[in-house]
């Protein structure tokens, strides 16, 4: 299902349940700011799913109302996870989804790493001709 950027925030999607400790991830990598563990769907042979800790439904939302340090945090999240994973000299690449022309599917702000293999040069559209 896809996420409407604009609805209210649901503290009881996934990921807040996650951080709350409800359900159980293999964590690779916590601070403070954010919180990172496998992709139960990898796309590549290393997907790892980066999240802040705050209530946050997207990246839009995330960039107007996410603290100076959040935002900091977040973007030392990703140099440690890829750091950790071992990729940063053969390179990863970032993506966050927002909205449903996006596919963002779950209501709180992530961010999918990707690594561990050529990932090309270019997103692949679904529905390319």
């Amino acid at each position: 299902m896809a996420v409407d950027p604009n609805a209210p925030y649901d503290p009881d999607n996934i990921f807040a349940r996650i951080l709350r400790g409800e359900i159980p991830v293999v964590k690779v990598y916590e601070d403070e700011y954010a919180l990172a563990f496998p992709d139960i769907a990898p796309q590549a042979r290393i997907h790892v799913l980066i999240i802040p800790r705050g209530s946050y439904i997207c990246a839009t939302d995330f960039g107007e109302r996410a603290s100076e340090a959040e935002q900091a945090g977040l973007s030392r999240a990703i140099a440690h996870v890829a750091t950790r994973l071992g990729v940063t000299g053969s390179g990863y690449r970032v993506i966050s989804n927002t909205g449903a022309d996006a596919g963002q599917e779950v209501a709180h702000y992530h961010l999918h790493l990707l690594a561990g293999e050529p990932l090309g040069t270019k997103l692949i559209r679904p529905n390319a001709k």
